[in-house]
């Protein structure tokens, strides 16, 4: 089973990343804004694995620019979470 197929994998997987770029110095602001391009990028090339993949892909595709940003913010502070 891939990274993807598995919700608590993947959200515990983007956790430790988002913990890593803090420990390197990254702000919150640029986490924000590389969170809505890895969205972005996933929206465009990669098909949901399971159906909370499923979910934010529906939501995505008919989010404003700004809804696409407070998504990607509370994707971050979920994963953010997960490894809390």
């Amino acid at each position: 089973m891939g990274i993807l197929e598995n919700w608590q994998q993947w959200t515990h997987f983007l956790g430790e990343k988002v913990e890593d770029a803090k420990s390197d110095g990254m702000s919150s602001k640029m986490i924000d804004r590389a969170a809505v391009q890895i969205g972005e990028y996933l929206a465009k090339n990669i098909e949901p694995q399971n159906e909370q993949e499923r979910v934010l892909a529906d939501l995505w595709s008919v989010a404003s620019s700004d809804e696409k940003q407070a998504m990607a913010r509370c994707i971050v502070k979920l994963v953010e979470n997960k490894v809390s």
